[in-house]
């Protein structure tokens, strides 16, 4: 009778242990989640242990432990087999057995790249990439002096199209475990927004403050909120986006593997919850509304892309031959299309060479994959093409962003100092990356590209109003373009910037910071004016 109620309370006690354990780990019971077969095996040992421990110091005669050690050896022997188990499904799902069903998880369209991506003008380039948006939030939260001791931006910084327009979202999150007592009762109140396009930041407040979010603790946590009400699915990325009226949201994606027990992951379903009022609902692919931009994370569509051009032509052939092996380049940036936001990263051979066979955009929100067979130069040696034409500042270029212009595929690269900051643009021709154009001004860019360095300002001048002014120069920078020396000059009370050539005077390169200058110039668009002449 005094064992059996001893039994009762120890497994009072495992069960306790059990339910703790999972409120923090937060373990899908799923058995395709290999996570969730190792906390069974671990749960399963304890359990053995704690039945045997209480028999241990309280008889200590090997006669009376020989039942319990049976016990417990049963349910190791049992932890061994499941592992054992685990192991082989995990082996059987590798693309050893499945090459073919590897390469089918995305399918490839072929495209035309002057047809399906649109040509844009050089005011809706967005030249703001996630670490200057970061800069650009924090730098924001810091001018809020009622906001930042209590507050800090959240890491996600999300690209999505709002109204038309790419920008980056992320939520505030509490700045600490006491700031989040203080606060917990209100939620947070707002989230951050980036312009891509203009760099410009603004704090927005949602209709509802934020109640749900990853820096909550206990029920509000948005993981652990979710998990309690699907406690079966495997989870996905949590990617924090606004709708079109400005209501936070978490999107989640439901995965599944489809090759084996543990391959062949991908999308089934998607979970949304309203960030604020803590509503949600798990809905079809099909059903997700087209104002959700992200769905499959880029990390998941680059493993299906690399599947996609690994395995095509099975398993040994990716090994020993590799014939027609592909794989996609290193790194991957995003285009706004009409209205949804699309990976774009390029494909080259497998021996990884400095060109690329053409490139892929991959819709994120429907995993519809659009190949393009365009020859073109790996986006590393286009980035070291554009930093070698401003060696000399030490500028490092980011990832290229791929335009169309006048119907070429064309990557387009801030220049950034050591500092993170934003100096020069740099536009590199995709099929031949040597034809590279640096300009201080997205527009200035723009223009000496299309005109490929060869308009000249007496050309200009023949079709425009000339103007004349009389400045201290503030600033003076020159670039090599194709040959040509370009000179880039700020002046004193004028917001715009003046460019010349080399050939408008033999006094160019000897101008400096702080020397009075008086020129005659033309007007070219709202901020860069050509220098006519030096007066």
């Amino acid at each position: 009778m005094k064992n059996s109620k001893g039994n009762i309370i120890t497994a009072i006690i495992w069960v306790v242990l059990i339910l703790i354990s999972y409120y923090f780990l937060l373990v899908p019971i799923n058995i395709q989640s290999v996570g969730f077969w190792a906390y069974f095996c671990i749960m399963l040992l304890l359990g053995a242990g704690l039945f045997l421990l209480p028999q241990v110091a309280v008889n200590g005669k090997k006669i009376t432990l020989k039942k319990e050690l049976q016990v417990w050896s049963y349910l190791l022997r049992a932890s061994m087999l499941i592992i054992a188990a685990v192991g082989i499904m995990a082996i059987y799902s590798m693309p050893l057995f499945h090459a073919h069903r590897y390469a089918t998880l995305i399918d490839k369209q072929e495209g035309n790249f002057a047809e399906d991506v649109a040509e844009i003008a050089f005011n809706q380039v967005p030249t703001v990439d996630r670490d200057t948006a970061q800069r650009l939030g924090d730098r924001k939260m810091g001018e809020i002096v009622e906001l930042v001791s209590q507050f800090s931006v959240a890491s996600d910084y999300t690209q999505i199209n709002y109204q038309g327009k790419p920008v980056r979202v992320s939520p505030l999150e509490y700045a600490g475990f006491f700031k989040w007592l203080n606060n917990k009762q209100a939620g947070l109140p707002n989230y951050i927004m980036v312009d891509m396009i203009n760099g410009k930041v603004t704090l927005e407040k949602p209709k509802q403050a934020i109640m749900y979010s990853e820096s909550e603790r206990f029920g509000r946590n948005v993981e652990r909120y979710l998990r309690l009400n699907y406690m079966n699915d495997i989870f996905g990325n949590f990617s924090f986006e606004v709708d079109e009226e400005g209501t936070p949201y978490w999107i989640i994606a439901v995965l599944e593997k489809k090759i084996g027990l543990f391959g062949g992951t991908d999308v089934k379903e998607v979970i949304m919850l309203n960030a604020s009022t803590g509503e949600h609902q798990k809905i079809g692919i099909e059903e997700v509304p087209t104002w959700v931009d992200t769905v499959f994370e880029s990390e998941l569509v680059i493993e299906q892309v690399n599947y996609n051009g690994k395995y095509q032509g099975g398993f040994w052939n990716s090994i020993v031959g590799q014939r027609g092996v592909l794989a996609s380049t290193d790194g991957y940036n995003y285009l706004a299309i009409n209205d949804d936001v699309y990976l774009y990263t390029g494909i080259t051979s497998v021996v990884r060479d400095e060109s690329n066979i053409g490139f892929i955009l991959v819709n994120l929100r429907t995993k519809a994959m659009t190949f393009y067979s365009i020859p073109s130069a790996e986006e590393y040696s286009a980035m070291e093409s554009a930093q070698g034409a401003v060696q000399e500042k030490g500028y490092v270029s980011t990832f290229p962003l791929l335009l169309n212009i006048n119907g070429k595929p064309t990557y387009f690269m801030s220049l950034k100092d050591n500092a993170g900051l934003i100096k020069m643009y740099a536009l590199v021709d995709a099929e031949d990356y040597q034809k590279v154009i640096i300009g201080v001004t997205v527009e200035a860019t723009f223009e000496m590209f299309t005109n490929k360095g060869t308009a000249t300002t007496e050309k200009v001048s023949e079709l425009k109003e000339q103007f004349e002014v009389i400045a201290k120069i503030t600033d003076i920078q020159n670039l090599v373009i194709e040959g040509n020396t370009y000179y880039y000059i700020l002046l004193e009370g004028q917001e715009d910037v003046f460019t010349a050539n080399i050939t408008q005077s033999e006094r160019l390169p000897f101008l400096k910071i702080g020397d009075t200058i008086s020129v005659k110039y033309v007007e070219e668009k709202e901020t860069v004016n050509s220098i006519v002449k030096l007066l």
